[in-house]
């Protein structure tokens, strides 16, 4: 009985334009959402819906499948029904300068108050001066000094009256008082005062004495005066100065009388303002300092002004903040620093916030892999999540030795949701190396490379055709291009009842197949354009497959396409040039020969091979023993290798074939080379399905038509990857036209008898295969193998028993 062939329409997914039913694109309304990816949009759903800590979210899932823009879409359209979150500002703290106050103000009313600081601060500029120039308090002043002047004046005469009555002259010095006595109108010299009499000099040193510690009182007395004079003074001004700025203040109190933060710091302002009045008096000689550097400082609004570092005026919603380069400080905050004349300095003014307050009540998107390659930032982002608060550090100082003095600002509360977007792997190797990752990102949004070709899913490929057309200004597409999309989306999906959604590639194919469309002066988009643009795409790409193409064309690729060889038969592999995925033919040989090696993989011994293909091979083993090894032990050396292949090869693909070439070298019958073998086998001989069929189709079918189609050529691939191929129109008429043949298998036997014509033979009740058969052909090498190793092994036995019995020695 001939083997089955599969028929034309079973080669590929045709899909017939008559099915839409629109005629352009311009006729359908844009697409809402995303295509097929049910699951992911259910978990996306939920995660924002969720408001608990740890509920984050991570959309995981190949490249190219819309995560991006999806979650910007949705993310903005949630985010777009919630609460506008508060603004933040930092400003001066009066008690402890090196720690900024962090203040919170409803949202929108930070710039507010930003800039009625900002007024407040140019007033008292105006206002103070002005009031401190009145006659009023000038008056006032010179009264409060008259009278301390007056005071003074009054102690010192008495104090000077007292010592005059006491027979003293009294001399002020740096250090205070000296008493001199007098006699008869005359000061004594030092000369003098010793050659008086000794009861004299002590008399006149007790009064000295009484005279120095009235001195030392009137001395406090007058300093206490003095400081009553600068209490005053001081009273006086914060007087004058309440008057000047008090209604200014109670306004603004008045204006965030309910935000008790701003109340109060309000209060501290205006309680500095009057401890500090002489800067506001001392109008612009800060513009006359010799240092620029310093000019801050002379400024006596400085402390005063308030840095926004959060605002949400313009903000509709909650905030969407999507970070590209999220480095520690782009994500935490950063205190910046000047440097001017080599000196660093820097104020709560120069605090900078960063993704993770900007986001803060909203959500912030951020690329995985971006986050771990940035030093710091993925462990400063798992601690903002952890303590729910930004704080502020310089990354620096976890490195260095040496402390710095810096600004330590207060710790903001943050409630953000983050939405983090990596590939699978990243999130395998999260979830289990990292053990805070699964308690902060509970919420996993699986994108899937596939969807189901059905009609709603065709459709709604047609309306994100449709959008990008508009959105892009392109031309729009007819019902035969859009077909051509589907037919190409099939083809990447690797499956005719699947759908692509690498929408990415799709929207590649969409812009050139518009590009072609210009260049050959068509209004709209048809399905020759589409086509053009994919065997455009594949040209700039193939370069490496023609060139092996013309190495078999010329014989430096050893390949046979027709006649039969023992041991040998055509395996097919599958080449990835990073943009451009082709099929290789390869020839495979397998030589048996006495022995107990058993079977070695050349490629295994020169450590060419991976883990994958060596499995296959080992399976080949227990197929055999399961086979032929029943009754005798499996006697058998072989040795099977990829020719021409000098990279690594992976995969078990070809262990059906290195099994048929094992079977043709043991049984002694040739195999076809004009069909091509590709499929994975276990240990019961069922062939399995594998990957990239299409391209190892297409390989062997393009080496054929090289050398030319016979109209016996053809591959042999297994049975469940009929729905896994889409195959070129050329491979497609070819096999309609009978030049080619696509043979599908669901066992070794089947394929057996397809390479050699003989058929494989079913054992009887004693386990023996028919003579002829191939198994029975093998059955009897085998067999022939193992009688000869046991006369050899009993030959030798019987060597080694007469080297026993032999006379050591000399005889006599």
């Amino acid at each position: 009985m001939a083997p089955r062939t599969l028929k034309p329409e079973e080669l590929r997914y045709y899909c017939d334009p008559e099915q839409f039913e629109f005629e352009t694109t311009e006729s359908l309304a844009p697409l809402e959402g995303i295509i097929g990816q049910e699951r992911a949009v259910r978990a996306m759903e939920f995660g924002l819906s969720i408001k608990r800590h740890g509920y984050n979210i991570f959309m995981t899932g190949p490249a190219g499948t819309g995560k991006i823009s999806y979650a910007q879409s949705l993310i903005n359209e949630v985010a777009g029904t919630e609460d506008t979150p508060d603004d933040w500002c930092y400003v001066y703290n009066f008690e402890n300068s090196a720690h900024p106050v962090a203040i919170r103000l409803p949202w929108g009313q930070g710039a507010g108050f930003a800039k009625d600081m900002a007024d407040l601060v140019e007033t008292l500029k105006q206002e103070i001066p002005k009031a401190f120039d009145a006659e009023d308090y000038e008056r006032q002043k010179t009264e409060i000094f008259k009278g301390f002047h007056e005071t003074r004046t009054m102690l010192l005469e008495e104090l000077t009256g007292t010592a005059a009555e006491q027979g003293f002259i009294l001399k002020r010095t740096s250090t205070g008082f000296v008493s001199i006595p007098v006699i008869d109108g005359k000061e004594l010299s030092g000369e003098e005062f010793e050659a008086l009499p000794a009861e004299v000099k002590e008399e006149l040193e007790k009064k000295s004495e009484d005279i120095q510690y009235k001195a030392i009182n009137v001395m406090r007395r007058i300093q206490a005066a003095e400081r009553e004079m600068k209490d005053r003074i001081k009273e006086l001004e914060n007087q004058v100065g309440l008057f000047a700025l008090g209604y200014l203040f109670e306004e603004i109190k008045g204006r965030y009388s309910k935000l008790a933060d701003v109340a109060g710091y309000l209060e501290a302002v205006q309680k500095d303002v009057l401890d500090n009045l002489d800067e506001f008096r001392s109008g612009g000689e800060e513009d006359a300092m010799p240092f620029p550097w310093l000019k801050r400082k002379g400024d006596p609004g400085y402390k005063y002004r308030v840095n926004l570092v959060v605002d949400n005026r313009e903000t509709v919603g909650a905030p969407v903040i999507i970070e590209t380069n999220p480095t520690y400080y782009n994500l935490i905050g950063r205190v910046e620093y000047e440097s001017k004349m080599g000196m660093v300095t820097t104020d709560y003014t120069m605090i900078k916030a960063g993704s993770l307050l900007r986001a803060n009540g909203g959500y912030l998107i951020l690329q995985v892999q971006d986050v771990l390659t940035n030093p710091g930032a993925w462990e400063g982002l798992k601690r903002v999540l952890k303590t729910r608060e930004v704080c502020m550090e310089n990354l620096g100082e976890q490195f260095s030795l040496l402390a710095m003095s810096t600004l330590r600002p207060q710790p903001i509360p943050v409630n953000v949701k983050v939405v983090l977007i990596g590939s699978p792997l990243l999130y395998s190797l999260l979830y289990h190396y990292d053990p805070d990752f699964r308690k902060l990102f509970k919420v996993k949004a699986d994108f899937d490379t596939e969807m189901d070709r059905n009609r709603g899913h065709m459709t709604q490929m047609a309306c994100f055709i449709a959008t990008h057309c508009q959105r892009e200004q392109l031309r729009h597409f007819d019902r035969s291009a859009v077909a051509r999309v589907v037919e190409y989306s099939v083809r990447l999906a690797d499956h005719q009842d699947r759908l692509t959604t690498r929408f990415n590639e799709i929207v590649e194919i969409i812009y050139e197949a518009d590009t072609w469309a210009h260049l050959m002066g068509s209004e709209l988009v048809t399905g020759e354009h589409v086509k053009k643009a994919i065997e455009e795409k594949v040209y700039r790409s193939d370069k490496y497959e023609r060139k092996m193409q013309e190495m078999l064309a010329d014989g430096t690729i050893l390949l046979d396409l027709d006649g039969a060889k023992v041991g040998q038969v055509n395996g097919l592999s599958v080449l990835n040039s990073g943009d451009y995925v082709f099929g290789r033919p390869s020839r495979i040989t397998a030589v048996t020969y006495l022995g107990r090696r058993g079977i070695v993989n050349i490629e295994r011994e020169t450590k060419m091979s991976g883990q994958i293909h060596d499995k296959g091979l080992l399976t080949l083993s227990g197929y055999l023993a399961a086979k032929f090894a029943q009754k005798i032990p499996l006697t058998i050396s072989a040795s099977i290798t990829f020719e021409q292949t000098y990279t690594g090869v992976e995969g078990d693909s070809a262990s059906s074939t290195e099994l048929y070439a094992l079977l043709s070298s043991l049984s002694g019958l040739p195999l076809r080379q004009d069909i091509a073998v590709t499929g994975s086998v276990n240990q019961f001989g069922e062939v399995q399905p594998v990957g990239g069929v299409t391209y190892k189709v297409e390989g062997f079918f393009k080496a054929c038509r090289l050398k030319g189609l016979t109209g016996r050529q053809g591959v042999m691939i297994p049975v469940q990857n009929i729905v896994n191929l889409n195959l070129s129109d050329e491979v497609v008429a070819a096999v309609r036209e009978g030049k080619f043949h696509i043979y599908p298998v669901t066992t070794i036997e089947e394929g057996i008898e397809i390479l050699t014509g003989v058929p494989a033979g079913t054992p009887d009740s004693d386990g023996e295969y028919p003579p002829g058969s191939v198994f029975g052909l093998v059955q009897q090498k085998l067999a022939s193998y193992n009688k000869l190793l046991e006369h050899r092994e009993e030959e030798g036995e019987k060597a080694k028993d007469g080297d026993s019995g032999a006379c050591p020695g000399t005889c006599h």
